[in-house]
């Protein structure tokens, strides 16, 4: 299925691509928030999107998703997108499982089938004995598993996340971003993340957009060529790894 977001519909120019960004722009009364933002995404792509704060990060995410509509320019998309917001919005009066589940329910999938099949799940992710537990007896880092979860099981081909990580401490945010690319080598999507965390944008993605300040706009397309699997500690300490973020905060202008 594809879904495209301004009439009149224009074709993709590359059908290797899940998604393509051309010339968007995004007016909010006399702000504009975004400005000739291009961007293209291949399937099966991990890229990450990072720049200063206010700089368009989540509008260019809800353009993708079709929550907002550009002013200018065309966005196409191959696939259903599914969005994971910053906060993890964990519904507090059920649990664990329902939780997970409730994506699959928005689909029509009756609760008790939904919960069974988002059960086996649990054990993947980590999470194997918490299944029936509240969002309240959950860490930070056990509710993002939860809704990451429910995210997966939309089934939707291109994710869509935006700073997953960010509420966390930093110990629970390393193991997250491992916990994150093992997943995805096991649950392969096309995603777009979202991260103010340049270090996080190197160890999960194939590829890093910086923005420039609002207007927003893609000033800077970094290649990461690590080899995966990844092992964040050896990584982040590689002198490889050090040229390239350097490279990433000049572009950022840090």
């Amino acid at each position: 299925m594809q879904t495209k977001l301004e009439a009149p519909a224009k074709e993709p120019l590359s059908l290797d691509n899940a998604v393509e960004v051309r010339g968007a722009v995004r007016r909010f009364g006399e702000l504009t928030a975004i400005e000739g933002l291009n961007l293209e995404v291949a399937q099966g792509e991990v890229v990450a999107v990072v720049g200063p704060s206010g700089c368009g990060k989540t509008t260019l995410l809800e353009l993708i998703a079709g929550l907002q509509a550009p002013d200018a320019g065309t966005i196409a998309v191959h696939g259903e997108c599914a969005l994971m917001p910053q906060s993890d919005l964990l519904l507090p009066w059920r649990d664990a499982v329902g939780n997970a589940a409730l994506a699959l329910e928005c689909e029509g999938v009756p609760r008790k089938e939904a919960r069974r099949r988002a059960a086996p799940l649990f054990e993947r992710f980590g999470l194997g004995q918490f299944e029936h537990a509240h969002p309240y007896e959950l860490s930070g880092g056990m509710r993002q598993r939860v809704a990451f979860m429910r995210t997966l099981l939309a089934g939707r081909p291109v994710l869509l996340l935006d700073e997953p990580f960010g509420a966390l401490d930093s110990i629970t945010r390393a193991s997250m971003q491992d916990w994150l690319a093992a997943t995805l080598q096991s649950e392969p999507r096309t995603v777009v993340l979202v991260t103010h965390d340049v270090e996080e944008a190197l160890v999960l993605a194939d590829r890093v957009a910086v923005l420039s300040p609002r207007p927003g706009r893609v000033v800077s397309e970094l290649r990461v060529d690590f080899p995966r699997p990844r092992p964040r500690r050896e990584l982040v300490t590689s002198a490889p790894f050090a040229e390239l973020k350097r490279r990433a905060l000049e572009a950022l202008g840090c």
